[in-house]
């Protein structure tokens, strides 16, 4: 290689070097040490109370995903998140607000307002109300990276897969047992719909979460977030060189 390319070599890694350390600072500390304050209280608690298996639920494995998106400050996982889980969250918010007025909307935050359950746990599930704005602040930090309404949409039709085939339906009194996690059976975690056939509610919810929940989503933040930069701290892996409602 000539002396000129060595130059030219070393200073495109240079250049590299400082735009990776531009990017890197930009969600503050203090954020990120009282978000894993909250997950150090979180997840031993949902632990004991509910059982690993409650870390199915998105909103769930959006909260893991989030902490390691955090502290690596990756737009492809706070993307992933964001894709995934915002629609569904604010229809939460807004089922919540109506719940609380005695005028049930869809059923899911109904286990808000269960007096049989500790206003601990139940305080602890307020997450779902302020997640989808973190995530729209982190996104809006780190950019929107447009790999993860693929990402997503093969995730959740993996844990949606583990939830049917391998999870308990819905029964009469499921007390703290996850049971029709991320509503595979129907709405109740107390009794399964019956509009339909099971396999066809399944099919539908492996479909339509893709397809008519996520891929809006997707749009919208390509529309209004900036987009992230070429290089993700998480890169795809082909750029590799090898009952109770959600808690």
């Amino acid at each position: 290689m000539s002396p000129s390319g060595s130059v030219a070599v070393a200073t495109d890694s240079g250049v590299e070097r400082a735009r990776e350390k531009a990017r890197r600072g930009r969600i503050p500390l203090s954020l990120k040490l009282a978000y894993s304050a909250f997950m150090a209280v979180l997840v031993p608690v949902y632990l004991f109370h509910y059982g690993p298996t409650n870390f199915l639920y998105f909103c769930d494995i959006a909260l893991i995903l989030t902490l390691v998106g955090l502290w690596m400050e990756s737009a492809l996982l706070v993307s992933v998140c964001a894709v995934g889980i915002l629609a569904p969250q604010l229809l939460w918010n807004v089922d919540f607000l109506v719940q609380a007025t005695g005028h049930p909307l869809t059923g899911m935050t109904a286990y808000m307002f269960n007096a049989q359950t500790s206003p601990f746990l139940r305080g602890l599930s307020l997450f779902h109300g302020w997640l989808p704005f973190l995530l729209v602040y982190l996104v809006w930090r780190l950019g929107y990276d447009r790999r993860a309404w693929g990402a997503w949409s093969a995730l959740a039709v993996v844990v949606l897969c583990v939830c049917f085939f391998l999870m308990p339906p819905p029964r009469p009194d499921p007390g703290l047992t996850p049971v029709n996690i991320n509503y595979v059976w129907g709405m109740s975690d107390h009794a399964a719909q019956t509009f339909m056939p099971a396999w066809a509610w399944f099919a539908g919810l492996a479909v339509g979460i893709p397809a008519l929940i996520c891929w809006p989503t997707h749009r919208l933040l390509i529309r209004l977030m900036p987009e992230a930069p070429a290089r993700s701290p998480i890169t795809s892996l082909s750029a590799s060189p090898a009952g109770s409602g959600p808690r």
